[in-house]
């Protein structure tokens, strides 16, 4: 492992973006409980379904999302295949209820997974910054 943590250690912010949805009283689409973005449909721009959302994942330390959790590939659960999405590449779609990922299949099938089984050590600087780089996003820390 190239470094231990990267939590907390710069003030810039990588942020999910939000179109559509209303403002009303009660949480959303601006704050949400975590567990009601699980399961969710990730669609690139072209409305193709590239996954759903399995986990969010918490920077325990800086109290911000790191990344989304993208189920990709199985059928019922089984042989999907997951990969960690940087949270300021997803962009929720508030009317559709769900995230739009700017990528096509065959990035997503080329993009960096893992399995449930083999997780990464995702406080690992250089994991996080290749993860960071393939979706073009800049890190948050």
């Amino acid at each position: 492992m190239a470094s231990s943590t990267y939590a907390g250690s710069s003030s810039s912010s990588q942020q999910a973006r939000i179109v559509g949805g209303v403002p009303c009283e009660g949480p959303g689409p601006e704050v949400m409980a975590a567990d009601t973005l699980e399961g969710d449909d990730v669609v690139n721009h072209e409305g193709e379904n590239l996954g759903e959302i399995k986990k969010i994942m918490i920077d325990v330390q800086s109290g911000r999302v790191a990344y989304a959790v993208l189920s990709s590939g199985g059928f019922l659960g089984i042989a999907d295949k997951l990969f960690a999405i940087p949270w300021g590449a997803l962009t929720l779609d508030a009317d559709h209820k769900c995230f739009i990922l700017d990528a096509d299949k065959e990035k997503l099938e080329n993009a960096p997974g893992f399995d449930k089984d083999h997780w990464p050590a995702m406080a690992d600087v250089t994991w996080a910054r290749q993860v960071h780089d393939y979706y073009g996003q800049q890190t948050y820390w």
